[in-house]
């Protein structure tokens, strides 16, 4: 993700409803974070600096939580590569720290639209796993989520998609 498609993304986003962050400081603090990240992985220190200073210090000193993860964020600064980097400071520039802000905007969406924080089949899920349970304390019967511990065969997939495929 390039600084300049980051910017674009969060411009849609707050497009969207520039609301959300108004009532969500800590999702807000995570995107300047973010292209915090960027400009330091790009090597453009200066700006990085500046930036840091202008939009993230104030908010380190509102907010204890956020000055530390400011402070990690910054001693990206202190070494040549991510490799040099101990591992709770180099995991910033890995992608699962982007997929984890875009977690977040997923599920501020989510929840301005009143949909919930997560995905519904992620809930739905959680519910079978809770069903699951409550019926395994009286009956043994195969559980869903051992069926999906078994390795599938793409053969029987196959007829199993052409059972239902319509025509």
């Amino acid at each position: 993700m390039s600084l300049i498609y980051f910017t674009c993304w969060v411009d849609v986003f707050l497009s969207l409803n520039s609301q959300i962050l108004d009532t969500n400081p800590a999702l807000y603090f995570h995107l300047q974070q973010q292209k915090l990240i960027e400009f330091i992985r790009q090597g453009r220190i200066t700006e990085a600096l500046q930036f840091a200073q202008d939009e993230l210090a104030p908010r380190g000193e509102e907010s204890p939580e956020f000055l530390a993860e400011l402070e990690r964020t910054m001693a990206l600064l202190a070494f040549d590569s991510s490799s040099s980097a101990p591992p709770a400071i180099s995991e910033l520039l890995s992608p699962a720290q982007r997929m984890k802000t875009a977690g977040e905007v997923n599920a501020a969406i989510l929840e301005s639209l009143s949909q919930g924080k997560e995905v519904k089949l992620v809930q739905l899920l959680k519910l079978l796993c809770w069903g699951e349970g409550m019926l395994a304390e009286r009956a043994d019967f195969p559980k869903v989520c051992d069926l999906a511990l078994v390795p599938i065969d793409l053969g029987q997939l196959e007829a199993f998609r052409s059972i239902f495929k319509r025509d």
